[in-house]
């Protein structure tokens, strides 16, 4: 049989060995799918703890259950390591590592590039190379084909190498990796025929497109679908600041129209590792075809403004209070980038915490997902969320509306709330100010 009948043969009867490069937020949730879909699955990772941690079977991800990942372990069927030692012996390697952006706004492949580099040493013919990483249209075929051809293998004759982009949701309670369609693009016919055949194994509904380049821009339109929507509302509230109408008001009403509208809200900004990030790929490499994605920039740097104007309404709020922010104490009730996750990436609340502190404000924080946080230059402990310590600040700025939170007893005992999540909906108090 030849290479890619004899791949087929192996994931159809689920005889493949799984790699998976990357156990965070979307690699250890596959990696488990994998195993669970009775594949052998060893998991690379870089970071020794989380290794140690899936070796024993303790879970540090949201989305997944504990005993499910320890059923995994214990059977055999997933384990993981820090190197690449012994990748020639598997089948199919996902990859699932960071693809930040760095502080001009450029596409960050590290990650990418290091990981293809070392699997490169490695490459067997008969192999499937998928990256699920989010990256600009062409990094599967521009970066990595080149580099895995360093090993004298050859594309579609040799190996075979796709871009399936990584469609998660962090806490999400309904759309799991299991059931959320996934798109499927090989850099020829075979590649997709072969990476297509895999996620079906695991994944309910696959969608194979024509290449590999088409499924990296799928998902970065996506996400800036929603990043210039979220704009939009962002903007909608800054209007509606201008004008003394309430934005939520406002939505409530259009969006009870059955058609031509979908619910977007505003918010102190955009967080997670997608949103901020995503959509300036596709800016960065729209420039290639000297073309400006317009709506692209606009919604980034609307979006990214939104942090300063909490700061500018927290001010107001405390003008009217007689307090000036260097001598005031104010308290941030959400790190999380959204409601009910421990995920902090890119959160905007950061982004207050830290301009707050710059006008000299004593912050505190509290957040029932995230006890602690000594990163991004904060050194910072959450703080109970009681009656003192309610009554012992001036002002409450919530920026994460955890569904665990008891909005009421946070208005009844602040001496004043601003809400930038309209979590304190349905409180009627003139504590409150929205955003």
């Amino acid at each position: 049989m030849d290479l890619k009948t004899t791949l087929l043969d192996k994931i159809t009867s689920h005889k493949a060995q799984v790699g998976v490069v990357g156990l965070g937020y979307v690699g250890l949730p596959f990696a488990l799918e994998a195993a669970r879909a009775g594949f052998q699955v060893l998991g690379i990772e870089r970071n020794p703890e989380r290794v140690a941690k899936v070796n024993r079977g303790e879970n540090y991800i949201d989305d997944i259950r504990e005993e499910d990942l320890k059923a995994a372990v214990e059977t055999g069927q997933l384990r993981a390591q820090v190197s690449f030692d012994g990748v020639e012996d598997l089948d199919v390697i996902v990859i699932a590592v960071p693809t930040p952006l760095t502080r001009h706004l450029t596409p960050e492949l590290k990650y990418v590039v290091h990981v293809t580099r070392e699997l490169s040493k490695h490459l067997r013919p008969g192999q499937l190379i998928s990256l699920e990483s989010t990256t600009y249209p062409g990094t599967t075929e521009e970066v990595m084909l080149p580099i895995l051809e360093e090993s004298g293998l050859k594309a579609e004759q040799d190996f075979f190498l796709a871009h399936s982009p990584e469609r998660v949701d962090p806490g999400n309670k309904r759309w799991k990796t299991k059931n959320t369609t996934k798109v499927v693009g090989g850099v020829g016919p075979a590649s997709s025929e072969v990476a297509s055949a895999f996620y079906g194994q695991i994944i309910d509904k696959i969608v194979p497109v024509s290449s590999a380049k088409t499924a990296e821009l799928v998902k970065v339109y996506e996400n800036t679908f929603r990043a210039v929507n979220i704009a939009l509302v962002n903007e909608l509230a800054l209007l509606c600041d201008r004008m003394g109408l309430n934005v939520w008001e406002v939505l409530d009403a259009a969006f009870t129209k059955p058609f031509g509208i979908m619910p977007f809200y505003p918010g102190p900004g955009v967080g997670g590792h997608c949103i901020p990030l995503d959509p300036h790929y596709l800016e960065w490499k729209a420039r290639e075809y000297n073309f400006r994605t317009r709506f692209i920039g606009l919604a980034g740097e609307i979006n990214r403004h939104m942090p300063e104007f909490v700061r500018q309404k927290a001010w107001r709020l405390l003008n009217e209070m007689g307090k000036a922010p260097s001598r005031s104490r104010i308290l941030i009730l959400g790190l999380a980038y959204k409601h009910d996750v421990s995920d902090w990436r890119e959160s905007p609340a950061i982004d207050v915490i830290r301009l707050l502190q710059q006008d000299g404000a004593e912050v505190l924080y509290h957040d029932p997902y995230i006890p602690s946080f000594h990163q991004e230059g904060l050194d910072l402990d959450s703080v109970p969320l009681t009656a003192e310590t309610l009554q012992s600040v001036d002002l409450v700025i919530i920026t994460t509306p955890h569904t665990n939170v008891d909005y009421r007893f946070v208005v009844a005992h602040a001496p004043r709330v601003l809400d930038t999540r309209y979590a304190t909906r349905g409180i009627q108090s003139e504590k409150v100010t929205l955003l």
